[in-house]
């Protein structure tokens, strides 16, 4: 059989459906009407469907017909040399305009533009903006994963980019399979350099709060365990409360009881970060537990929330502009030497003494 045939039969269906704009789970034509279409016998259509449904780009029902499958076909335009994509879990709020800045200064001054897409730390908004970034041609990718440390299904999309020759820096976190270079704080010695900090304060009851969907959750739970076992504080694993980013904002509420208990036999906290760490401030005021007398709070990310709330918090400095800056210049020498992979570059970080510790 002519393989002519049939693999232009399956670029023509891959072009059909990025054209006609079909969606998952839409029906798509019959073999009979590509037969007609191409002009070829049903045996080549047949062999271009099996292909097309190997890559699962289609689905054939049995008595039902052919519908495309839940991963449309994104077709890579031609790179814009001059357009650089940049992907971040939130960009309003928080470190990230900090960032955003950080790296928009540095495309800019280079000549390139900047096309940003927000995921709110969801995959699937990670999959739609990797398939934006793809199908406009962007010619580099900055981009801050979702959910980094939960099994993520773009690893196709990271695939075809680098396929591509597209060149990509992770910043904050990366993938634990993306062989691609990362700029981010060194989140293992922060969790380290704030548990000590508390040690050296005198804490032996110190309690830790972590985010368990991302890497940095992970790494700064990693710093703190350190710390704790380097220093023989006793039932440290047991002090730990875990929760997923989504529940951030609700913990306080459906989990209430359980973090009163957990605090009752604690004279510190380590919170995943500043954001949280104000968040417990609050919890504890109503709760009738005064921060620092009764409890001692870290943060870390060293946010504006850390200097401007009740009890200013006791942090580690996120260098966030600068670990922009420093993205967006790896990017570029990557774009330049078209070189596909160069190390991490990892950030130490830098601890700010507050009120919201007590030594004791």
């Amino acid at each position: 059989m002519n393989n002519y045939k049939y693999m232009a039969i399956v670029d023509w269906v891959k072009d059909y459906i990025s054209s006609e704009g079909l969606q998952p789970n839409d029906r798509f034509l019959t073999e009979k009407q590509l037969c007609e279409i191409h002009g070829v016998s049903r045996q080549t259509v047949r062999q271009a469907m099996m292909h097309l449904e190997q890559e699962n780009i289609i689905s054939r029902v049995r008595g039902n017909g052919t519908f495309i499958c839940e991963k449309p076909v994104v077709q890579q335009a031609p790179l814009n040399q001059k357009s650089v994509g940049v992907i971040s879990t939130y960009f309003s709020d928080y470190i990230f305009p900090h960032i955003m800045t950080g790296i928009e200064s540095v495309l800019g001054d280079a000549g390139y533009t900047m096309q940003l897409s927000i995921t709110h730390n969801q995959v699937l908004e990670e999959t739609k903006a990797l398939e934006s970034m793809l199908s406009s041609g962007v010619c580099g990718l900055i981009v801050e994963p979702s959910k980094s440390a939960l099994p993520n299904p773009n690893i196709a999309l990271y695939k075809e980019l680098h396929d591509g020759g597209v060149p990509l820096v992770f910043f904050n976190a990366k993938y634990p399979w993306g062989n691609y270079p990362c700029v981010a704080m060194d989140d293992k010695a922060a969790g380290k350099v704030v548990t000590d900090y508390l040690i050296g304060c005198g804490h032996r009851s110190i309690a830790g709060m972590f985010v368990l969907d991302d890497i940095q959750g992970h790494l700064r739970y990693s710093g703190y365990m350190e710390s704790c076992l380097a220093h023989n504080i006793p039932f440290s694993e047991r002090n730990v409360f875990w929760f997923a980013t989504s529940d951030r904002n609700s913990i306080f509420d459906y989990a209430k009881d359980k973090l009163l208990e957990l605090l009752k036999r604690s004279t510190a906290v380590v919170c995943y970060n500043d954001k949280l760490a104000v968040n417990l401030l609050k919890f504890c005021k109503e709760n009738g537990i005064r921060v620092p007398d009764d409890l001692s709070v870290v943060g870390i990310d060293d946010s504006r929330y850390a200097s401007i709330c009740e009890v200013p918090l006791t942090t580690v400095h996120h260098p966030h502009s600068e670990l922009g800056k420093a993205a967006a210049r790896k990017l570029i020498g990557m774009m330049d030497h078209r070189t596909s992979e160069q190390r991490d570059e990892i950030i130490v970080p830098e601890l700010i003494v507050r009120s919201s510790v007590k030594k004791i």
